[in-house]
């Protein structure tokens, strides 16, 4: 039987193997919590020994414990997808590996010059015709995740993430793209990814790299 302390805890539970270790900002975003629900939920989990928090030091936030793991499974048993969210699923799943491939293209011209150069972001012109990829790529993703969000609303809170990272690279802040643990648009991206392989129960195999 599920309640709304449970949902509760399986959404943040979810989020932490997601993300692994999360400041609040991130759960949020991740689960859709309200603040206070949040908070509540945390605490909960901590005295039960399921999440531990990691305060000081470069990063902070909450992170899963082995506990925790064992009681996300747990948990997971009683969260079986519908009828009609394992075919949202599955048609986000199809839709995604084309968008993804492309998407793993547009980094890497990112990162690499067709001439084999890094990229050092000194050429406006070049960085503003991957945006324009980058683009692209954001509006076929935001519709797929617009669509299974209906019946998966967590999948489809990725879409706005993805809005606010990709307006910072519009605005000129180059680590926005890529740049790990900045909350960047290839970071938030591979939450996604990662988020869709849990939700649907597969594996990571050599096309989901």
């Amino acid at each position: 039987m599920t309640t709304k302390t449970s949902t509760a805890e399986f959404d943040v539970l979810h989020a932490l193997k997601v993300k692994g270790l999360a400041s609040d900002e991130a759960l949020a975003a991740l689960t859709g919590l309200a603040s206070d629900t949040l908070t509540a939920t945390v605490d909960a989990l901590r005295e039960t020994g399921f999440v531990l928090r990691r305060e000081g030091g470069r990063i902070s936030g909450t992170m899963i414990t082995p506990a925790g793991r064992e009681e996300y499974e747990r948990l997971a048993t009683e969260f079986v997808l519908g009828d009609s969210e394992r075919v949202a699923v599955d048609t986000f799943r199809e839709a995604f590996g084309p968008i993804n491939g492309d998407f793993k293209k547009i980094c890497s011209a990112w990162q690499v010059r067709p001439d084999e150069t890094p990229n050092d972001h000194t050429d406006p012109d070049y960085d503003a015709s991957v945006v324009a990829e980058l683009d692209e790529v954001h509006e076929r993703v935001s519709a797929a995740l617009d669509a299974v969000g209906t019946d998966i609303p967590r999948l489809g809170r990725y879409s706005a993430r993805l809005s606010v990272a990709l307006q910072k690279v519009r605005d000129g802040d180059t680590a926005a793209f890529a740049r790990p643990m900045y909350d960047s648009y290839h970071d938030i991206w591979m939450e996604l990814h990662q988020d869709l392989l849990l939700t649907s129960g597969r594996e990571r195999g050599a096309g989901d790299e």
